[in-house]
């Protein structure tokens, strides 16, 4: 069995530093030695691994959106294909994906993806994937289901953007009001 090296281990304590330092301040307003120290190491060796802050950042934001594509993976793997837009709902509001430093994240991250063009390019492909999950999963339930994917991933936004402004609530909440927006446009029961 190959010899785990420590930079991976680094690596992965930085990224999930970043997470919790952005989610206790609830913006990018964190350095790098703040980073670092929640890691338990320099910051001269944060800087070594990654360069700076927005590329910590970027990793961190790569890191949220593998572990959400586990999450639909993992519902779309055994949801029937009536309920398949069911199961990316579900994996958005996820546990996982819906804890309050998640949610800081992805705020700063929409904020920093309108300066930051690495940071668009990740967003970009997170909504095109998400739009392309949901208008595949919406067909045989709509006569438009590219709108009502947009619509859906547009709604999806807003409740994380209303989590980090108010408080984030249960994921279940998150998850029944956007189950009941899906209910409206397609007109199918819950």
């Amino acid at each position: 069995m190959p010899k785990l090296g420590m930079e991976p281990i680094r690596r992965e304590a930085l990224v999930k530093a970043t997470i919790a330092e952005i989610g206790a301040a609830g913006s990018l307003d964190v350095t790098v030695s703040q980073i670092a120290r929640r890691a338990g190491m320099s910051s001269a060796l944060a800087h070594h691994y990654f360069g700076g802050k927005e590329q910590i950042f970027l990793a961190a934001m790569r890191r949220i959106l593998t572990d959400f594509g586990t999450e639909v993976r993992r519902e779309l793997h055994t949801a029937q294909p009536h309920a398949r837009a069911r199961g990316i709902i579900r994996a958005c509001f996820a546990p996982s994906c819906f804890a309050p430093a998640t949610i800081s994240a992805w705020t700063t991250f929409y904020v920093l993806a309108q300066h930051n063009p690495q940071a668009l390019r990740l967003w970009r492909i997170y909504q095109m994937r998400l739009r392309s999950n949901l208008t595949h999963a919406l067909r045989p339930m709509t006569d438009d289901p590219a709108k009502a994917a947009n619509i859906m991933a547009a709604f999806i936004d807003g409740l994380y953007i209303r989590a980090a402004l108010d408080n984030p609530g249960a994921p279940e909440t998150a998850t029944e009001l956007a189950l009941d927006l899906l209910t409206l446009q397609t007109k199918t029961p819950q």
